[in-house]
């Protein structure tokens, strides 16, 4: 008990530090989510399905199959195919939630297409998008990474993707790991592309170039470690 209890403070603070509670950090990626806490799936045909995760059924990092129970205890299964975009709980997030203020801050917030009142409350946005990886098109499930700043881009985390060497706890990734890769589209495309940390010094004029601000701040040396703080000092200057 003792243990449990420890680990979680541990967790708490490792988040606290990572993420600085600040409106420029991406969201972490999560795999396992809550089987208690209310869930909401929109269905491509419009209707919305509210009920608690029985299971998620995964493949090589993607969802394959949602099985819920619904509101009146009905046993569903979803493919994801069929669904538009979702709200889920991840495990113990609701309350590290806390932690991250912008979170429950909405003047800190410039995407009026989510629902800011349901990931204020701690649960993630996932949504269904075209990704192109190398020459082909596929439609896939992603968590969206900067829900707080994504007027400008949508930054999605690669669920297949490796990361560098670092620390979990609880199944939930810490500050040590940085990931090579998400899929990131303009606002208005219809297709992300991969982005890779190899090519980042090749496609980062061509995606700030437009923003006299960080092409001078960032332009000569930009860091991958620093793209998430690009992406919202971008969104920042082209308000």
């Amino acid at each position: 008990m003792f243990k449990s209890k420890l680990n979680f403070f541990v967790l708490i603070f490792a988040l606290s530090i990572s993420f600085s509670a600040s409106a420029q950090k991406f969201l972490p990626a999560f795999g396992g989510f809550s089987h208690k806490k209310t869930s909401y799936i929109h269905m491509e045909k419009g209707k919305t399905i509210k009920g608690t995760i029985k299971d998620l059924d995964w493949k090589k990092g993607l969802i394959e199959e949602v099985k819920l129970l619904d509101m009146n205890d009905k046993k569903i299964k979803i493919k994801p195919e069929d669904i538009s975009h979702m709200y889920l709980p991840p495990n113990g997030w609701s309350k590290m939630s806390k932690t991250f203020s912008f979170l429950n801050d909405a003047t800190q917030w410039d995407n009026t297409d989510l629902d800011q009142d349901i990931i204020s409350k701690g649960l993630t946005y996932l949504e269904k998008s075209d990704v192109r990886i190398k020459k082909k098109t596929r439609t896939l499930m992603l968590q969206l990474a900067n829900p707080s700043f994504s007027s400008q881009y949508l930054v999605y985390h690669d669920p297949i993707t490796g990361e560098t060497a670092s620390a979990g706890i609880g199944g939930v990734k810490l500050a040590g790991g940085v990931p090579k890769s998400y899929f990131v589209k303009r606002k208005g495309e219809k297709v992300a592309t991969e982005l890779k940390k190899k090519d980042y010094d090749e496609v980062f004029k061509s995606m700030f170039g437009d923003c006299k601000e960080v092409m001078k701040k960032y332009g000569d040396n930009p860091r991958w470690l620093e793209f998430e703080t690009h992406i919202y000092e971008y969104t920042q200057c082209k308000k």
